[in-house]
């Protein structure tokens, strides 16, 4: 309890002592949240006091309508904080304001009227003005005092005060004695007023009381108590409710007005109350938060002379409207500053910390004042109930505003923390109140490159000091913690410290080199910036710098060798390949593109016949080679870089052409229309002559070799192999006399080999008397297949032949003349057959004749002719096969002509006079003819082509197939 209009630092009670709370030893500290404008606390004994302000207890606003000494309080919150503010506990507390006796009582005017009837009599009763006391209590109202004048001490007139029901004490006018207007119309007299304190304060009032004529009636209203409920904010004019009084008498004495009786001043300035109809309508919108019941008296007064009155008590309760916005107010808590609607929170404050302090409150009443609070929009902070006492209005409440998640200064610097505050009415109203959280930096980010991997590209040949690249750093921290020195640092992957060629500026990250970079000795350089920030403790951050040397023309293409050299096979297709040359550049990127080119040589020897492919430098050729013409060639490659200015290099490529076996032998001596005399005489081992060959390849190609195919059927002469020298080394006898021509074959030795042949003619004979036969002999065995043997006298053998075809005819007629005897008796059996037997269907044809005859005369015909001298066959025809494909051997060369598709045949030991009996056989018998295909047996071999024929008409073919005919020829086509 504190007395109003106390001086400053009054002690009003002891915190701590009244929660238990031990104090002394600094941990625990006291905040005064509100009510600071009156009071203050001592934050480590938590003692309360009263400042420097003073308390007027009739101007506090939430005492303006108590009348209840003990209800007058001022209330403050008191906030216990732990250390570190690791917890914080909010008290409510409640002074009640004493009142003490500083108002003087008034009235409502120095000069009261009352107007009294005459001839009312003695005890009559009126009810004077009240006055009004600020104070309450015993320093309220406590007497009326009514001072008359010395000489009229026996008035007519005495004060009277009683005690209404509403406590409060009404002063009355009674009348002592008989009142005549006639003899005095008035009495002035004094009326004081007195309270209750000490020192008591009193005033006075004139009392005018005016004797009027006699009005016997007074009003009577038709209630005591008039009670209605008038909505907030009601427009003026809107009418209330209607008082209604009545009054027996007639005339002036009889009309009533009515009028305000004890109202207070809100109840005069708000309402109006009509003097004639006694309508109580709204004068003026009110304010149920202001005021929420007016309490009054209505006084219904007639007109006579004096007045009569009654009086009735109304209540008006002011009912609640859903007109006021939630209030929100944001306050300081324990130790986080908060100033201007700005609270600073370090962001390193742990997760559900208190920050500030939210009472929102709603001046409307029920379901119009409970308000919701919440915080609107994604930040890090949430509204907490400050107390769960179930004792809290529901239109004021307290919350504290925590921290739901940790604060990162570098994310975001700055909340704006809306809290929005709903009350439940219909329609609902809203408000908003706003805090902006200033999150306080501490060093927790350490500085940052924008690329772990930092690659730089810098051109070679540079000057030393050349800037290579700046890199730079940032730090989400501010002040000093964001202020950064950059150092040099060896790379984790490399030892090798790169202060000798690389530096940098500390300030600006300015990479520079201090030395000649070449990228062909080296084409990478790496090495590691850290930067470091000023904070304490300081934290740092790197990057790996990886400088990449730019490459310049500064090298020439380089050949791996100076001359090339390349082997390659003559008859080589066109467009082949024939060697490939190697070129490098030092270089990089275009300065090491390379073009190839082909320069030709001293004699243009590589113009238009070799290309190079600019990717491999696979040399191709345009021609096929020919060894036997060109060995070798030599010409100039040419490598052109692609830099600026280009640079160049040349090679030279010598390519040798190797043999192939592609050319064979060629015969210098002899030639094939020469012949060589060899005396019968000849010893053995005489040299008969020398075959010289030559040939245009090289090498094992070129290696030649002779022999003997053909010609030397006695095995007279023998042919060195390697020399060509053809000796005798057979003995010579007559039969060996005449033209001997040899068949040599010379080969190479190449792979496949390849070989010719040549005629060696040798005339064996003492001497060469007529040499224009001999030449003729050689000529004739120009046309004279290789495979027939021309050796010696030929008629040596042709007399063992004859005798040998006598023999054969011989044989044959006996054959002949048997196989007649079988046909006759064959016939004569035949014949004896139809007179004595069948043994089967008779058969008139007679399959061995070539054509029919009648039965009587074939007998005779059989026997003319087993009576003539010339046997059936007088000679064996000879088939000399044609060569394969109708061809035939026309020279020692072995070269082919055109011949007839049949083969030739001729007469053996028959005259011209000997029948023809081939013709007569393919044009007289039903049976084929005998042909010899080119399907018959190969060159070189003869044979015998034998066909069964009937006995009286055998045919027998012998052929050579490399003859090319005789003297004496048949040709059939």
């Amino acid at each position: 309890r504190l007395a109003e209009e106390g001086p400053a630092d009054i002690r009003i009670g002891n915190v701590a002592s009244d929660l238990g709370i031990v104090t002394g030893s600094g941990e625990v500290t006291f905040s005064l949240e509100s009510g600071s404008d009156y009071l203050k606390i001592d934050n480590m004994t938590g003692e309360l006091s009263t400042t420097e302000r003073r308390i007027d207890r009739e101007k506090l606003p939430q005492c303006q309508m108590i009348f209840d000494e003990n209800e007058c309080f001022l209330d403050f919150e008191v906030s216990v904080i732990g250390p570190s503010q690791s917890w914080v506990d909010l008290f409510e507390g409640r002074v009640i304001i004493l009142d003490i006796n500083d108002n003087t009582p008034t009235f409502p005017s120095p000069v009261l009227t009352l107007t009294v009837e005459e001839n009312r009599p003695v005890g009559t009763l009126y009810l004077l003005p009240t006055a009004t006391d600020r104070d309450f209590g015993r320093n309220g109202i406590e007497r009326y005092e009514l001072l008359q004048e010395p000489a009229a001490r026996s008035s007519v007139f005495e004060l009277q005060v009683a005690d209404t029901l509403d406590g409060e004490k009404q002063p009355q006018l009674i009348v002592k004695g008989p009142l005549d207007r006639e003899q005095r119309d008035s009495y002035e007299l004094s009326l004081r007023v007195r309270d209750g304190g000490e020192p008591a304060r009193s005033s006075q009032a004139i009392l005018r009381v005016l004797i009027t004529d006699v009005n016997d009636n007074s009003p009577r209203f038709e209630k005591s108590i008039y009670e209605a409920d008038l909505a907030e904010n009601s427009s003026p004019g809107t009418p209330i409710l209607q008082l209604r009084a009545t009054d027996l008498d007639v005339g002036v004495n009889g009309q009533i007005e009515y009028v305000f009786g004890a109202a207070t001043e809100s109840v005069r300035r708000l309402l109006r109350l009509d003097e004639t109809s006694g309508w109580l309508s709204v004068l003026h919108r009110i304010d149920r938060e202001e005021v929420n019941q007016l309490r009054f008296t209505v006084m219904a007064r007639d007109r006579g002379q004096p007045p009569k009155t009654d009086k009735a008590t109304v209540v008006l309760n002011i009912r609640d409207e859903n007109d006021n916005v939630p209030t929100i107010d944001i306050r300081k808590i324990g130790r986080i500053p908060l100033r201007d609607g700005v609270a600073s929170v370090a962001e390193d404050v742990l997760v559900d910390t208190p920050i500030a302090l939210v009472q929102v409150s709603d001046r409307d009443q029920g379901e119009n004042g409970v308000v919701t609070c919440t915080v609107v929009g994604d930040v890090p902070f949430q509204l907490k109930p400050a107390s769960e006492g179930e004792g809290e209005p529901q239109n004021k409440r307290k919350y504290f505003l925590h921290t739901s998640a940790p604060l990162d200064y570098e994310a975001v610097r700055d909340y704006n923390v809306v809290i929005v505050a709903v009350d439940s009415g219909s329609p609902s109203l809203s408000s908003n109140n706003s805090l902006l959280v200033r999150v306080g930096d501490t060093n927790d980010n350490p500085p940052m490159f924008s690329q772990a991997v930092l690659e730089v590209s810098f051109p070679e040949n540079n000057l030393p000091g050349e800037r290579v690249a700046t890199v730079v750093a940032t730090d989400a921290d501010s002040g000093k913690n964001a202020e950064i020195t950059y150092s040099l640092e060896a790379s984790p992957l490399s030892s090798e410290a790169p202060g000798g060629i690389f530096s940098i500026d500390p300030d600006s990250g300015d990479v520079s080199v201090q030395a000649v970079l070449d990228r062909e000795q080296r084409d990478t350089y790496e090495f590691q910036v850290t930067a470091r920030d000023k904070g304490i403790p300081s934290l740092q951050g790197s990057t790996t710098v990886v400088v990449r040397v730019a490459d310049r023309n500064d090298n020439e293409p380089r050949f791996m060798q100076d001359v090339f050299t390349f082997y390659v096979k003559e008859n080589l297709q066109p467009n082949s390949p024939v060697g490939m040359v190697t070129v490098m550049d030092f270089d990089k990127g275009r300065n090491a593109e390379l073009s190839l080119s082909i320069q030709p040589g001293d004699h243009d020897q590589a113009a238009g016949i070799f290309s190079i492919e600019n990717d491999t430098g696979t040399i191709f050729s345009t021609v096929s080679f020919d060894r036997e013409q060109q060995t070798s060639y030599t010409f100039k490659v040419k490598a052109v870089d692609g830099g600026e200015p280009p640079r160049s290099a040349t090679a030279t490529v010598s390519l040798f052409v190797m043999d192939e076996n592609d050319n064979a032998p060629t015969v210098t001596f002899p030639s094939n229309s020469s012949y060589t005399v060899l005396p019968p005489s000849s010893n053995m081992r005489t040299v008969v002559a020398t075959v010289v060959a030559t040939d245009a390849d090289t090498g094992l190609n070129a290696d030649l070799n002779y022999s003997i195919i053909g010609g030397n059927p006695f095995k007279l002469f023998e042919i060195d192999p390697a020399s060509g020298v053809v000796s005798l080394v057979g003995k010579l006898a007559p039969k060996h006399y005449g033209l001997h021509r040899l068949v040599v074959q010379v080969n190479d030795s190449g792979q496949p080999p390849q070989s010719t042949t040549a005629l060696l003619h040798v005339f064996v004979n003492e001497s060469l008397s007529n040499a224009t036969v001999v030449e003729s002999q050689v000529a004739r065995s120009l046309h004279t297949p290789l495979a027939q043997d021309i050796a010696g006298d030929p008629s040596y053998e042709l007399s063992k032949q004859r005798l040998s075809i006598v023999i054969g005819v011989v044989a044959g007629i006996m054959t002949v003349i048997l196989l007649i005897l079988v046909v006759v008796m064959a016939r004569y059996c035949r014949s004896k057959g139809k007179h004595g037997y069948e043994a089967g269907k008779k058969d008139h044809e007679d399959f061995f004749t070539p054509q029919q005859h009648d039965k009587a005369k074939k007998p005779k015909k059989d026997k003319k002719g087993k009576k003539g001298k010339q046997p059936l066959y007088s000679s064996i025809v000879t088939v000399e096969a044609s060569k394969p494909n109708g061809q035939r051997y026309d020279s020692v060369n072995e070269k082919l002509s055109d011949s007839p598709g049949m083969g030739r045949y001729r007469s053996v030991n028959g005259g011209p006079g000997s029948p023809d009996l081939a013709r007569h056989y393919k044009s007289s018998s039903p049976l084929p003819t005998v042909q010899l295909h080119p399907q018959s047996p190969t060159a070189g071999k003869k044979h015998q082509a034998v066909q069964d024929l009937p006995p009286a008409n055998t045919f027998v073919g012998a052929g050579d197939n490399i003859s090319i005919g005789s003297d004496h020829c048949s040709e059939y086509s």
